[in-house]
């Protein structure tokens, strides 16, 4: 993953890999000897003698396969659904490092992305994150996954807005992005801003419903696809694809000041608003330290991610996470045949 990123920064093309099987192989043997000397054949400390040994193997066969055609469209290119990013917050992953790493827009305001110097992003952008994670930290925002067909709702009052349909623009749960219409089966995600007495967190709600167009009575909203809400009362959240995700890390990763003198990569994109660092801080150098989370070598230069850096290490892991959520479209492999004697 990580000199994924890397190549990306120089202009070369990713490989991605799929594993197929995982073929594991264990082997277990033992023996043990002995005997004796008759006396006086031998001397009398040799009387008897024993020997043994124990020895336990694993070799694990592992099968790997190119992602290529519609499964490379699938799993790289396609952008990955809201649905399938939203309820990953329910789990524990921070919402805004969740959102910056795979939204390109939330209602018309754009993330950062590999343009510019600092890659155009809007500062009003990274305020929503900050006050979407002070409310989950303190409760007072959740995410709601429902399969009810929001176009049944009969309601139209700005509070039950979000019910609404999508007119086409929410995702199905298979995972991938795209504008596909959603049947009465297919998933549908809300946000949901909980009731709550304090005044502090209170404003903070108002402030996100302002930044969102909501009303202001407004207690949940539909999360769909899309630059732009189609409906009052939806949320629109332009996602990006692995590909575009993983670029945008490249052009955020410390990289050789000669190498951007000579114009084999453009300067790192600089950070807009209230951040001060890119969600995943890459370091590069001759010498890679021995305290490292992960590190690549590439083109005579060591990359490495530091094991001190653990909001770096949280947003790499998460991903890791997305990737595997991204891939709807699997292969069945080559077939291995191995000895069973």
């Amino acid at each position: 993953m990580l000199l994924n990123i890397v190549r990306l920064r120089y202009g070369e093309p990713p490989a991605f890999l799929d594993t197929t099987q995982v073929i594991a192989g264990y082997n277990f043997s033992r023996s043990f000897s002995g005997g004796y000397y008759g006396y006086p054949a031998s001397a009398v400390s040799n009387y008897l003698f024993g020997s043994g040994t124990l020895s336990q193997a694993e070799n694990p066969t592992i099968t790997y396969q190119p992602l290529t055609g519609e499964q490379y469209a699938e799993n790289v290119v396609r952008p990955i659904s809201p649905t399938a990013i939203m309820p990953l917050s329910l789990g524990g992953m921070a919402i805004d490092t969740l959102l910056r790493l795979t939204a390109q827009s939330i209602d018309g305001l754009s993330n950062v992305r590999g343009v510019g110097p600092f890659g155009g992003g809007s500062v009003r952008f990274y305020l929503l994150l900050h006050d979407l994670r002070q409310l989950q930290l303190a409760g007072a925002m959740t995410v709601r996954i429902s399969t009810d067909d929001p176009a049944s709702s009969a309601s139209p009052s700005a509070g039950k807005a979000g019910r609404q349909g999508n007119a086409g623009g929410s995702q199905g749960s298979g995972g991938t992005g795209g504008s596909g219409g959603s049947g009465g089966s297919a998933e549908h995600i809300y946000l949901v801003l909980t009731t709550t007495a304090d005044s502090n967190l209170q404003a903070i709600q108002g402030e996100v419903r302002r930044l969102l167009h909501l009303d202001p009575n407004t207690a949940e909203a539909e999360i769909v696809y899309g630059p732009y809400p189609k409906k009052q009362g939806q949320i629109a959240i332009l996602t990006r694809s692995m590909l575009a995700m993983l670029t945008q890390l490249s052009y955020e990763m410390e990289v050789p000041e000669k190498d951007v003198r000579s114009g084999r990569t453009p300067p790192t994109i600089g950070q807009v608003g209230i951040e001060s660092r890119p969600e995943v801080a890459i370091h590069s150098g001759k010498d890679v330290p021995q305290e490292n989370y992960v590190s690549v070598f590439y083109k005579k230069c060591w990359y490495w991610i530091s094991d001190t850096d653990f909001r770096s290490k949280e947003a790499f892991t998460m991903v890791q996470v997305l990737s595997t959520l991204a891939a709807t479209s699997h292969s069945g492999g080559a077939v291995v045949t191995i000895p069973a004697g």
